[in-house]
Formats: structure tokens, C-alpha cells, sequence
């Protein structure tokens, strides 16, 4: 939450020639209700299993670049999709100074984030699950979407070159 992925996915896949998925967006539109109103009225099992659903419709695309929401990499069988389709996921491992300052004010859209103690157990209880993805990139915050976009190509080219 809050560490570039969409900006930074956009850009990647504009530099690729690559279609870009952001999972929120596909199930805004599917619902047509946002996400803190699908929060709301149904809950987040209900948003869980659509998240899921996007998700396994976006590995069906091919090649593509996919934005999840925070939470989807947290579920063993979202990363199993994701990696058995052929995926190569990424963490974007920002400090979390630097997402504190990103989400600061800007929560209403961000049901699960609360407030920043909330955010940071959040933080917390997921960073496990993100460090079980293919690749990590280091941040400091401070990057363009443009330079996250290139360190990601960077290291899926060193995964792709030692294969």
C-alpha cells in the first residue's frame, strides 16, 4: 500500500509495449463500487474473492503488467496464481517512513490502511508475505515512476539472463 505500484506499473508496461492491469481498478469497474464502498457493504471477504477472481482473469491476459492491491500477495493462493502462471512477482520494499508520508491524509480510499499505527501493524503482518516474492527492489522513497519502472526491468533481466 502505497509503494508506486500502479505509477510505477504503468510505466513499466508503457516502456515494455505491455498492456497494465491494476486489479483495484478491474474490480471498480466490474462492481461498480469503490473499493471502500465494497468494503463497506459486503466486507473484505467479499473484495478478497473478487480481488482473486481479477487476478486469475489478468494471468489469463499473458503477457501484462499487473498492479495488486496491498493485500493480494498476502494470500498463498493468489501468489501460487501468480507464480504457476508464469508470473514473476515483485516487491517494491519501500521504508515505511516513506509510505507514512504518501498515505498521509489520503486514507479514505485505502480502507485497510486506518490510521498510521494501524498501518504500520499492517505493514508488518504482510511484509513476511511480500518477501516470498520472485524479486526484490530496494527504494527509498524518493524515485520517479519512471526510475521504478527501471529498476524493475534491471531485475527481471538479471533473473532472466541467469536462467
Amino acid at each position: 500500500m502505497g509503494s508506486g505500484k500502479s505509477s510505477a506499473g504503468r510505466e513499466l508496461a508503457r516502456t515494455l509495449g505491455l498492456r497494465f492491469v491494476d486489479l483495484d481498478a478491474v474490480i471498480t469497474e466490474e462492481s461498480g463500487a469503490t473499493i471502500p464502498e465494497i468494503f463497506a457493504s459486503d466486507g473484505e471477504a467479499v473484495f478478497r474473492l473478487a480481488e482473486r477472481e481479477a487476478l486469475r482473469w489478468a494471468t489469463g491476459l499473458g503477457s501484462a503488467v499487473v498492479a495488486t492491491g496491498g493485500g493480494a500477495f498476502s494470500s498463498s493462493d493468489n501468489r501460487q496464481l501468480i507464480h504457476g502462471s508464469g508470473g514473476i512477482s515483485v516487491f517494491l520494499d519501500l521504508p515505511w517512513e516513506a509510505i507514512v508520508r504518501r498515505l498521509s491524509g489520503a486514507n479514505d480510499d485505502r480502507p485497510m490502511f486506518g490510521s498510521t499505527d494501524s498501518g504500520r501493524r499492517l505493514f508488518a503482518e504482510r511484509e513476511p508475505d511480500y518477501r516470498k516474492a520472485m524479486l526484490t527492489v530496494p527504494l527509498s522513497g524518493d524515485e520517479s515512476p519512471a526510475a521504478v519502472a527501471a529498476l524493475i526491468r534491471e531485475a527481471v533481466s538479471e533473473v532472466a539472463c541467469a536462467t
